[in-house]
């Protein structure tokens, strides 16, 4: 991660330097695996697209905020938690420009009242299956 964004964000109240908690760490990657499992059970239609992005979007978001806390900091915010993840090495780093509009999306969803649609819904699901998995396993292995 970039020093120097690192000590912007510090400076502008968005992220604070924290100790390493490892079994906080192991409990977030061990939530974020145990929510996108229960997910990906939930058959997708217009009533539950909602319930589905917002799940596996705050997986994604718990991975970012252990990756943080494996650096020694805690984000105070989605968008700088989920900056973390860029820096993962997956095969398919495009994957992760994608997490922005994420969360919008899912700010949309809770806060504004707005479905998800089931195309939304269907995409975070790849997302997961194509950059989460993989960005959940580099995590493990990080941890151990």
């Amino acid at each position: 991660m970039n020093k120097e964004l690192i000590k912007m964000w510090i400076s502008e109240n968005k992220l604070r330097p924290k100790q390493t908690d490892i079994e906080k760490i192991k409990s977030l990657i061990e939530s974020a695996r145990i929510n996108t499992e229960t997910a990906l059970k939930i058959k997708i239609d217009i009533n539950t697209a909602t319930v589905i992005f917002r799940e596996i979007y705050e997986s994604v978001r718990q991975l970012a905020e252990a990756k943080w806390m494996l650096e020694g900091y805690e984000p105070k915010t989605h968008e700088i938690a989920l900056e973390s993840l860029k820096d993962v090495e997956i095969k398919n780093k495009l994957k992760l420009y994608q997490l922005d509009r994420y969360r919008k999306i899912r700010h949309d969803a809770n806060y504004q009242g707005f479905q998800v649609t089931i195309d939304q819904a269907r995409e975070i699901l790849d997302f997961w299956k194509t950059a989460g998995k993989e960005i959940l396993m580099v995590l493990e292995k990080e941890v151990k």
